[in-house]
């Protein structure tokens, strides 16, 4: 066979042996990483779309280093010519190596036409027949891939340019074989195009593999999408039905002008948190507030949140005390194998002013006062669902015309989303100060701490005192 070569061009010279052996066993180690991670993403649930799609990756990606693997191994072997069949390389059942590499030229002036052994083995045709000339060629294309190898063809015969596409052979027991092919004209020594080469490989099996992972991957996404909306709804259906400030209880002194606002996570891909925010007047003329966060996102995290709430409501107005309450809403989450998450709940009673509070993981709530602000004392108490007959310490402070409570969870001031620790919500007491209502506070927070590219979903409750 000519060199596959310009004529201007310099020949290059054979790659050294250890070079390609080295390139060969990092390859295979390669692949034997990928292979593993592979049957361990397999472990996973087979009805997951999202798992499918990643062990589809996997397998294609272990079939772009099988071809690695193959192509270097023919490259060590040297040029065809100076060397006998590989019998080393994949067999697929109908005896063609799937992934061979194969290489002709057709010599213009001779009218010539040399094949390597790879590519009989690719064309289905028998070892020793006569290969396709460029005019018998398009014959064993489909009718639709004809015109796009004429192009190919007379781009790089007529325009000199290289060729690169793919096209569809129709073998001659019927099957069809998904070929890619590149290729540069030969030049003479006048710089004329006497020849033409071409690589082609069958690229069937990769492509297959390719259109099992878009597929995958469309059904995890349409499958995200219906865990988000379902997520969404059962937020929207268990969280407040409130906008806006809501005044409690609606009449009498100290009244509470409550709002609250749910700030999103960048790191949850999208999916719902299982943070709450929650307020309701009891039955004895008293308000009940408390904002948690379930540990999770998407429906699992949701649906947890909504037993919760659906629990601390209820004891609430059953009268139970915030502390002794915690503890239930501990052993709710133990046994019934929830997530584990941190909660804050507080009980104010407008006629004395006086604040009972209980808290599990989660952050202390802020009392702001006459233009500065102060954390209250952190209780004692575990993380909800983390451990066994845990008791939970209650407290109670009294609140004065004019203050400003802050109740949040810990996703708020975590110091690892750009140092927004406690300080920075404290250092809004003046603008707290000056606010008209509870709203505008809330207004100010999500200002301040909206715009971070938090690592958590976050809840930030605002209650101000009446006179």
């Amino acid at each position: 066979m000519p060199s596959h070569l310009f004529a201007d061009r310099p020949a290059p010279q054979p790659p050294a042996h250890d070079a390609v052996d080295a390139l060969i066993h990092r390859a295979r180690r390669l692949r034997g990483d990928v292979d593993a991670v592979g049957r361990n993403t397999a472990m996973t649930d087979e009805d997951d779309p999202r798992a499918r799609w990643q062990r589809a990756l996997c397998d294609l990606a272990v079939q772009h280093l099988d071809n690695l693997d193959q192509h270097l191994g023919q490259l060590k072997a040297g040029p065809p010519a100076q060397r006998s069949t590989d019998r080393g390389d994949r067999v697929t059942a109908d005896g063609a190596s799937a992934n061979r590499v194969g290489s002709a030229e057709w010599n213009l002036l001779t009218d010539e036409v040399s094949w390597s052994e790879e590519l009989y083995e690719i064309f289905g045709r028998p070892p020793g027949s006569p290969p396709l000339s460029l005019d018998d060629l398009p014959s064993v294309l489909l009718p639709d891939d004809q015109p796009k190898l004429t192009s190919m063809v007379t781009g790089c015969l007529v325009d000199g340019q290289p060729m690169d596409g793919e096209f569809r052979i129709v073998l001659p027991d019927g099957q069809v074989r998904t070929l890619h092919m590149t290729g540069e004209p030969v030049l003479d020594s006048e710089g004329c195009t006497a020849s033409m080469w071409a690589v082609l490989r069958d690229v069937g099996e990769l492509r297959r593999s390719e259109e099992t992972v878009s597929r995958n991957r469309d059904s995890a996404r349409r499958d995200e999408r219906t865990r988000h909306r379902m997520a969404t709804e059962v937020q929207e259906t268990v969280m407040p039905p409130w906008r806006g400030s809501l005044p409690l209880p609606a009449k009498g002194p100290r009244a509470l002008d409550i709002a609250a606002h749910h700030l999103p996570s960048a790191a949850g891909g999208g999916l719902i948190g299982g943070d709450w925010y929650d307020a309701m007047e009891l039955p004895d003329g008293r308000t009940l507030l408390s904002v948690g966060d379930l540990s999770g996102h998407g429906i699992r995290a949701t649906s947890a949140m909504a037993m919760m709430l659906g629990a601390l409501r209820g004891m609430a107005i059953a009268g139970i005390e915030p502390g002794a309450l915690m503890g239930h809403l501990d052993h709710l989450l133990e046994t019934s194998m929830q997530p584990v998450g941190s909660a804050l709940c507080c009980r104010f009673d407008p006629a004395t002013g006086l604040l009972s509070l209980a808290q599990a993981g989660n952050p202390a709530p802020l009392l702001f006062r006459d233009g500065t602000g102060r954390r209250l004392p952190s209780l004692e108490g575990a993380l909800l669902g983390a451990a066994s007959q845990v008791a939970y310490e209650q407290d109670e402070v009294r609140l004065l015309p004019g203050d400003v409570l802050v109740l949040h969870t810990d996703g708020l001031t975590r110091r690892g989303d750009r140092g927004a620790g406690p300080e920075r919500l404290l250092a809004l007491a003046s603008r707290f100060a000056q606010a008209r209502d509870a709203q505008e506070c809330v207004r100010g927070v999500v200002e301040e701490f909206g715009g971070t590219e938090r690592l958590d979903d976050a809840c930030v409750l605002v209650a101000r005192i009446g006179a």
